[in-house]
């Protein structure tokens, strides 16, 4: 595996690909990077009884079902980049959304390893339109959501059991 330089001598850092967030330390100068989070914001969008889902076409999880998200830019608000990703990757537009929840988990990036992950999402019903993948996206289907338990093995992310646990109580309310 390849690594990244140290910010303070430039030393070439590795880390391995297993295990939990740690703190790094530079083999030179000792220097202690620490492995903080990457925020994510995701929106899952219902029509009726079932739920948008993608099929990533890239790595990683490349095949495996998704929802529309990603990474929280500089200065974007958590709402604000849920809202983004989902036009993105969907072509979609939402009106008002209702707080979902919050879940840790990591995302692997080759040539550096597992990035800890802290991953916000929000509850938007459909209102028009058709779904479009973009190229983040192989595809992008509704999906019945009581259905969902029986496909967790098709899940990109481990959180995605509890999302979407969270997604049949928030839709009971």
């Amino acid at each position: 595996m390849s690594g990244f330089p140290c910010p303070v001598c430039g030393r070439t850092v590795r880390r391995s690909a297993r295990g939990r967030p740690r703190k790094i330390v530079c083999p030179r100068c000792r220097y202690r990077l620490h492995d903080y989070p990457r925020p994510c914001a995701g929106m899952v969008v219902v029509k009726g009884d079932t739920t948008l889902m993608l099929v990533r076409a890239h790595e990683p999880r490349k095949g495996r079902l998704d929802t529309p998200g990603g990474f929280i830019e500089a200065g974007e608000s958590i709402e604000g980049a849920a809202r983004r990703e989902l036009l993105e990757e969907t072509g979609l537009r939402v009106g008002r959304v209702t707080w979902l929840g919050f879940y840790w988990d990591r995302y692997y990036l080759k040539g550096f390893g597992y990035l800890p992950t802290m991953n916000f999402y929000y509850l938007a019903r459909w209102r028009s339109g058709t779904p479009r993948p973009s190229d983040d996206a192989a595809t992008a289907t509704w999906m019945p959501i009581a259905a969902l338990h029986e496909q967790r093995a098709r899940f990109s992310w481990k959180h995605m059991d509890r999302l979407f646990r969270d997604v049949k109580r928030a839709m009971r309310r």
